[in-house]
């Protein structure tokens, strides 16, 4: 019962910071919400993030933000064409120094705690694989040698789903390594109204640290220790299971999809809806936190037949189907 009682300290005072935490975001990222909160959500579960928006809709001013108020050393890198591997990760030079020549290692960019990767298709797929292994086990290779990186460490992503001449595609294991994938649309006209008068006047608001980096390790112990019922957990299950062609419960999808979520995308939304009901407020998380995160988790694991490219679908109409015949709600849009 002590421990309970303490737990539940810990996540009531930790909602009350990120309430903090929000405030200070939105001195400088104006509105968008829904989109705050699933950055939030991923930094909160340990994980990456993937921005995907037009140009001028806030995502690096975002990204940026962030790192003030989370308290953490930020690094950006503008992917391009022309970058190498080791423009990221750093290299190793000889130096002359008193006592012979040696071998000096300079570390790249990435060793940082947040990393925002500015266009990340744009970068050649050799350099885009530089990431992989630094997303998924926190540190690096270079030159036979394994290099831990920062503690907590996060790569924010931003891309343009538009513009597509001269890049290349995330591959599948890559976008596999994203816990969310953050649409980020145009705002409001009451928002964009707040924004013009915000952003062009003699001085911008600024954010204040609220986050250490020690204090969002411990949060993210907090959300892996938060309740989850077994309803929840079937909710899960059944939700990603039924948006795989190859099973049982998703053959109905075998003309819609090419492949489905896999173990890992469960994962994720196990670990979102916790983070999403302390955001909201909420001890443990439900049935609906499920369908919330649907879209964010699964929209990036899954692939469209090329019959249903054809006829015009949409992997957010399959997920939002998916999610009302299996959850009886609808994915948030």
């Amino acid at each position: 019962m002590a421990d309970t009682n303490a737990l539940v300290a810990e996540i009531e005072a930790l909602g009350a910071t990120l309430g903090q935490a929000k405030a200070s975001i939105n001195q400088r990222f104006i509105g968008q919400e829904k989109v705050v909160d699933l950055v939030l959500a991923s930094m909160l579960c340990g994980g990456h993030a993937l921005l995907v928006g037009l140009p001028g809709l806030g995502k690096t001013r975002l990204v940026d933000t962030l790192g003030t108020v989370m308290g953490l050393k930020a690094n950006r890198v503008q992917f391009t064409p022309d970058l190498m591997p080791a423009d990221i990760l750093g290299s190793e030079v000889l130096d002359n120094a008193e006592g012979g020549r040696a071998f000096r290692f300079i570390e790249g960019p990435i060793f940082c705690q947040l990393l925002m990767a500015d266009e990340i298709n744009r970068a050649s797929p050799r350099t885009q694989s530089a990431l992989l292994q630094a997303m998924q086990e926190k540190e690096v290779t270079i030159a036979g040698q394994h290099r831990p990186l920062g503690r907590p460490f996060h790569v924010l992503a931003t891309q343009n789903p538009i513009e597509q001449e001269g890049t290349y595609p995330l591959p599948e294991a890559q976008l596999d390594r994203f816990l969310v994938q953050v649409d980020v649309d145009y705002p409001t006209r009451a928002t964009e109204r707040d924004i013009l008068i915000a952003t062009t006047g003699a001085e911008e608001a600024e954010s204040h640290q609220v986050f250490t980096a020690e204090g969002l390790i411990a949060a993210q112990s907090v959300i892996r220790r938060m309740p989850v019922g077994d309803k929840v957990v079937e909710a899960i299950l059944d939700l990603v299971r039924a948006c795989r062609p190859g099973e049982p419960e998703g053959r109905e999808l075998a003309d819609s999809l090419s492949w489905g979520p896999g173990p890992r995308a469960a994962q994720a939304l196990m670990l979102t809806v916790r983070a999403r009901a302390l955001l909201d407020g909420r001890l443990a998380p439900s049935v609906s936190d499920v369908a919330a995160m649907a879209q964010a988790v699964l929209v990036h694991r899954m692939a469209l037949s090329f019959a249903a490219r054809a006829r015009g679908e949409t992997l957010a109409g399959i997920i939002n189907r998916v999610t009302g015949r299996v959850l009886g709600l609808e994915a948030a849009a």
